[in-house]
């Protein structure tokens, strides 16, 4: 039997930043059986130099759908990634995360910044990808400017997958406002893959929001050293 994927999506816009335009991040999933998928969560910072961040996320993720099928790219993430940056035109930047399935049940990923992905096996979970970072809060990122990182900074790492093995992937915006608790429990009363898409955005979301709410990111700033 082939390894495939049931996938369900769901994007909450930064309340502060521009969300009539939809937001500054991007997704795509694609291939056969939805064995690929990606996202690039757009930089904020271009906004101050009247550039709109949203237009490189966008551009990376419309060109890393259209290689896919790229005979170089050959079910190489990394890969991906490296061609998806070198035609992308838009000046700004983004951290990004690409996951492909092979139909062996072989998860290849390949991520530069903090975007980050999880496996969730039999209640539990069992990976988790680790942020790249210059600093606290400073990620690396794909950019369109020379001294931004490359796809060959990304970190690259394989998971065998097993049958009924549950992904969960997002910005650093989600994983900033959620613990790895609430999303084991969001996702064992979710009825399906959209539902629990929508059911762990909102929470995160609520969370972002809520200035008593102690979140993952708070707990890590005091630890480095900031008062939060």
């Amino acid at each position: 039997m082939e390894a495939v994927l049931s996938i369900g999506t769901h994007v909450i816009p930064h309340p502060r930043k521009k969300v009539e335009t939809g937001g500054e991040d991007a997704f795509f999933v694609g291939g056969d059986g939805g064995g690929v998928f990606a996202i690039a969560d757009g930089v904020s910072g271009w906004a101050e130099k009247n550039v709109n961040p949203a237009l490189f996320s966008r551009e990376l993720m419309a060109n890393s759908s259209t290689f896919i099928k790229d005979e170089e790219v050959s079910q190489d993430p990394q890969i991906l990634l490296m061609k998806a940056h070198a035609a992308t035109s838009s000046i700004g930047s983004a951290t990004v995360i690409v996951a492909m399935l092979e139909k062996t049940g072989t998860l290849k990923i390949a991520s530069v910044g903090d975007c980050g992905l999880k496996v969730i096996r039999k209640g539990q979970v069992m990976f988790s990808t680790c942020p790249q970072e210059h600093y606290f809060d400073c990620p690396y990122q794909l950019s369109s400017e020379a001294i931004g990182q490359t796809s060959q900074d990304a970190l690259v790492c394989t998971v065998n997958l097993m049958e009924g093995d549950m992904i969960v992937s997002g910005s650093d915006g989600f994983f900033d406002n959620i613990f790895d608790q609430e999303i084991l429990g969001v996702i064992n009363e979710s009825l399906g893959t959209d539902e629990a898409a929508k059911a762990l955005a909102e929470l995160a979301r609520k969370h972002s929001v809520d200035v008593t709410f102690d979140s993952p990111y708070s707990m890590e700033a005091r630890s480095r050293g900031f008062d939060v």
